[in-house]
């Protein structure tokens, strides 16, 4: 939502107010409608479709409240700022928990308008981009827009149109057998088998067999022959999960599959040739383990032709928002509930917290609020104690004290219903110091 496009309603009984608002709104490149009072502004509404309503406190017979409660109730996807020349404590508080999501006190400059507006709507995209239909998935089935993941497509679509080893690399939970899938299906190889192995899951009395297959007699319980998973992929590509927990002797026959395309059978003397893709993934440093000698060099240099670093979801910017769109949706169609709606001081969590966890992190927290939930909003309260007023990440360091102190203050205040003595006790200040804040 660019402010081309942007559109504004303007709400003011004061005629002077109104081309002020709309003349410096609309210098700033936003569309720009006016109403003299929250009648006018209703009817308009219902035939024009707005991302903000800036609306007056007080005007003659339906107050600006009143305005900011029906765009709440009928409009969840449009932006609500309250300005006023009557500020006070209790009118801040009320309009803050009726749903206007900035409060300005006239006289205010352009300056403290238009930020004001710009924060409004930058809420406004993250609550389209979750409260929204779901998003489309990316040419390769993954969600994301962020220019991180844009280059993971870009690897993907150049790894895809050859043969060569691949290793995929990233945190636990970003992913990475998608990218292998995504790999697999849009080579030439497609249409043959993809089997994925997690190397980390089979006894390591069973690995050589589970790969490699064995004949019959190799060992006790081998009441018959049978293939592993290199002869199933024949053709195909065997994903090796967690390839850094495979014992050294593993390795060995791993990497004669590697240099020869040849796999030998437990208790076999005769090699079998196979022709399969490795796609490998590992969530460890391979170079500091080849360094402590418990990962082969010759081994890391043959499966990390081609490097694929997956990030972590922390870094892919508003690509969150989108991921738990896809998730609280398939989620919801699996628990047979309605999608929730997620409030701002929730999506704000959502963003800045770290996710050690990515994306199956994100998912489990999801799960979570959604059989716990009780009803069909999401407020920051809902989510894990964890995820709860957390420091802005450093790489929006560019706010002042002052406005990181704000939106810390009503973040808490949501979260208690509003109460100033809860709110005041969590915040470590008295409540007189809160009024002041306020």
């Amino acid at each position: 939502m660019s402010r081309v496009r942007a559109s504004i309603l303007v709400v003011d009984d004061s005629p002077d107010t109104l081309e002020v608002l709309q003349r410096n709104l609309s210098s700033e490149g936003y569309r720009v409608h006016t109403a003299s009072g929250v009648l006018e502004a209703i009817d308009l509404l219902k035939t024009t479709s707005v991302d903000l309503v800036i609306t007056d406190l007080k005007m003659p017979r339906i107050s600006g409240i009143d305005l900011v409660r029906h765009v709440r109730e009928n409009l969840p996807e449009t932006g609500v700022m309250m300005v006023t020349g009557f500020a006070t404590i209790e009118s801040a508080v009320e309009a803050v928990k009726t749903g206007a999501e900035e409060y300005l006190s006239k006289p205010f400059t352009d300056e403290e308008l238009t930020a004001a507006v710009e924060r409004v709507l930058a809420k406004l995209r993250d609550r389209r981009a979750v409260n929204g239909a779901e998003p489309e998935r990316g040419a390769y089935g993954i969600i994301g827009e962020s220019a991180a993941i844009g280059e993971v497509f870009s690897a993907i679509k150049k790894t895809a149109a050859t043969s060569a080893t691949v290793l995929i690399t990233g945190e636990s939970g970003v992913g990475k057998e998608l990218v292998a899938r995504a790999i697999h299906y849009a080579g030439s190889r497609a249409s043959a088998p993809f089997v994925p192995v997690n190397c980390g899951a089979i006894p390591e009395q069973l690995v050589e067999s589970e790969l490699f297959g064995h004949v019959k007699g190799a060992f006790t319980g081998a009441t018959e022959s049978r293939e592993g998973f290199f002869q199933a992929a024949d053709g195909g590509a065997v994903f090796l999960d967690e390839i850094s927990e495979l014992s050294p002797s593993t390795q060995v026959k791993l990497l004669r599959v590697l240099q020869d395309g040849e796999v030998l059978m437990v208790g076999s003397s005769q090699p079998r040739h196979v022709d399969v893709r490795i796609l490998a993934a590992t969530n460890k440093d391979l170079r500091a383990l080849v360094e402590k000698g418990s990962f082969r060099e010759d081994l890391f240099f043959r499966v990390s032709v081609i490097n694929i670093e997956v990030p972590p979801l922390r870094e892919r910017g508003n690509d969150i928002l989108l991921v738990t769109n896809h998730l609280t949706s398939k989620l919801a169609k699996a628990t047979g509930k309605a999608a929730p709606r997620f409030s701002n001081e929730a999506l704000t969590a959502l963003k800045n917290y770290s996710w050690p966890g990515n994306i199956r992190e994100l998912e489990n927290v999801l799960s979570h609020v959604l059989v716990m939930g009780e009803g069909e909003n999401i407020d920051v309260r809902d989510l894990p104690s964890l995820m709860r007023f957390r420091i802005e990440p450093s790489e929006r360091a560019t706010r002042t004290l002052a406005e990181v102190e704000i939106e810390y203050i009503k973040n808490v205040l949501s979260s208690v219903g509003g109460n100033r003595t809860k709110a005041a006790r969590i915040l470590g200040i008295d409540r007189k110091t809160l009024r002041k804040k306020l």
